[in-house]
């Protein structure tokens, strides 16, 4: 009795394993048809696939090529602003950092032209910054005032400030005592503000 279970489970057994193959070369069949019929687009695909990889470790490979040449070039105009091979390097591989360069020499040297070609960076703030200094520059109240009423005027408060002098020095002292109080009790200039409206010409 005992061998004849033991006969009926090897049996079960070799037939399971038989289902098991005949199931392994069922799909492997499958799987022969499935890519004989779509050879081309899962070719194509993998192309791709392999194109995408290589493209994106070129791409960070370049980039990281450039945003270190554009470093060192910066570091070389840190300590000589007259080198023009590294002025152009850095302008090459960076150029937003090359306009926040220029606009931080612009502002040193109070370089109208720099600062009036700056106003159209597409560097973040070189362009705000720019506007706002060239108008400071050239204390002129109507670009302060535009540059003012900006939505995202960085140094807004500054120019308010600005622009209450420039009427104050017109005898307009009421005026300049509205922008004063346009001024952000958050700002760091708040203070400032509060002085000249105190102190300023009645």
């Amino acid at each position: 009795m005992e061998m004849f279970l033991s006969f009926k489970d090897n049996i079960s057994m070799v037939r399971d394993e038989l289902n098991a193959e005949e199931k392994f070369f069922e799909n492997a069949i499958k799987t022969e048809r499935f890519f004989n019929k779509y050879k081309t687009q899962l070719i194509g695909l993998a192309v791709v696939v392999v194109v995408a990889i290589v493209g994106n470790v070129t791409y960070n490979y370049i980039k990281t090529a450039k945003q270190e040449s554009a470093n060192a070039a910066f570091l070389v105009l840190q300590s000589n602003s007259n080198d023009q091979k590294a002025l152009s390097d850095l302008k090459d591989n960076d150029p937003k950092l090359y306009d926040l360069y220029m606009l931080s020499n612009a502002i040193k040297k109070g370089d109208v032209k720099a600062l009036e070609e700056l106003k159209s960076s597409k560097a973040f703030a070189v362009s705000d910054l720019a506007t706002y200094q060239l108008a400071s520059l050239q204390s002129n109240l109507n670009g302060l005032n535009t540059y003012a009423n900006g939505e995202d005027a960085i140094d807004k408060d500054m120019a308010l400030i600005q622009s209450a002098v420039l009427l104050m020095e017109k005898n307009k002292i009421e005026e300049a005592n509205r922008k004063l109080a346009s001024v952000s009790s958050n700002s760091a200039v708040y203070g400032v503000a509060k002085s000249l409206m105190h102190y300023g010409v009645k």
